[in-house]
């Protein structure tokens, strides 16, 4: 469960009121990583991330589940989390609703404003080691 990993100093990161991005590192193909910042949010026992079908980041998770995160307090660069697990599922059912959710958190607009007709994919990571530092 992530927020028994996380101690409570750095548990405001999770939350939706800071508006932290996750960077996130996938593996390619030929085992070099890949980062990418996007947006997160938990559902108390898991991270939560979405993507379109079809982009680096879904081919590499869904073929290569093992990910890490790093995540900033966008106040305080040397304040952040960093996170390694497992993405343990992924879903479109529900995707759209999700990326939503996620538009409200980041930019306080709840309908995303991406291409409708993309395909959204929601992935649950599973925390398997998790340093808080700052």
């Amino acid at each position: 469960m992530i927020h028994n990993q996380v101690p409570s100093s750095h548990i405001d990161l999770l939350g939706d009121e800071t508006r932290a991005y996750a960077y996130l590192a996938t593996v390619m193909k030929d085992n070099t990583p890949q980062v990418t910042p996007v947006w997160f949010n938990t559902d108390g026992e898991y991270i939560l991330i979405n993507s379109a079908r079809g982009r680096v980041k879904d081919k590499n998770m869904r073929t290569r589940p093992s990910v890490a995160l790093a995540i900033q307090d966008p106040k305080n660069p040397y304040r952040y989390l960093q996170i390694r697990g497992q993405v343990i599922s992924f879903t479109t059912e529900g995707g759209r609703e999700h990326i939503n959710k996620l538009s409200l958190k980041y930019k306080g607009n709840p309908k995303y404003d991406g291409p409708e007709d993309e395909i959204r994919v929601t992935y649950k990571i599973l925390s398997s080691k998790v340093d808080a530092h700052g």
